[in-house]
């Protein structure tokens, strides 16, 4: 069974794949999977290199740079996708043919913007309140409202993607009490 696991940025996303991570399910991160791609030496630095030349800085892909390049420009970001997107479904592919767990982990922020809810069979929003989630991402070094509200805009709003989830996770409550509605998430998938 894959578990596609999303929710919007600040909402506490990457906490809970690594709780899924620490009960012994595998987890396919697709974040980490482009941040290696990009680095000095991984196979998509050449083809944004050609995109996006001043993004390349000693050998690898300046995620700082490359944002700045794209931000605001949609053809520039669907560029940048169509660069991005094949080779993390390639990435993907090879997780899974190599892992023979009962259950697996997708952690793709984006799940429902690219289609990847069709590729699952069970989807688990992490959400919390908005006030939270602000104040989340307003904390990480050079976030903007500005920026934060671009990116809120290219997102499924919350409320849809909790609509449409199998399981909602609450990450604005005690550690203990997520960790307590992952494993429960896990034993429904493993009884399913």
């Amino acid at each position: 069974m894959i578990i596609g696991l999303t929710g919007s940025i600040g909402m506490g996303k990457s906490t809970v794949a690594s709780m899924f991570a620490a009960e012994g399910v595998p987890v396919f991160d697709a974040d980490a999977t482009v941040h290696r791609l990009q680095a000095a030496g991984g196979r998509l630095v050449p083809a944004i290199a050609a995109a996006f030349p001043d993004a390349v800085v000693d050998g690898a892909i300046d995620r700082a740079k490359l944002g700045a390049a794209v931000f605001g420009d949609d053809a520039a970001i669907k560029r940048l996708e169509s660069i991005v997107h094949p080779a993390v479904a390639e990435e993907r592919a090879a997780f899974l043919a190599h892992n023979t767990d009962e259950l697996v982990v997708f952690d793709v922020p984006l799940l429902f913007e690219t289609g990847g809810d069709r590729r699952v069979d069970c989807i688990v929003v992490v959400t919390a309140a908005p006030e939270v989630q602000r104040a989340r991402v307003l904390a990480r070094p050079g976030m903007t409202p500005e920026k934060f509200a671009t990116i809120l805009a290219r997102q499924t709003p919350d409320s849809e993607k909790r609509a449409r989830a199998d399981h909602v996770i609450f990450t604005d409550t005690d550690l203990s009490e997520t960790r307590a509605q992952v494993r429960a998430v896990i034993a429904c998938a493993r009884a399913a």
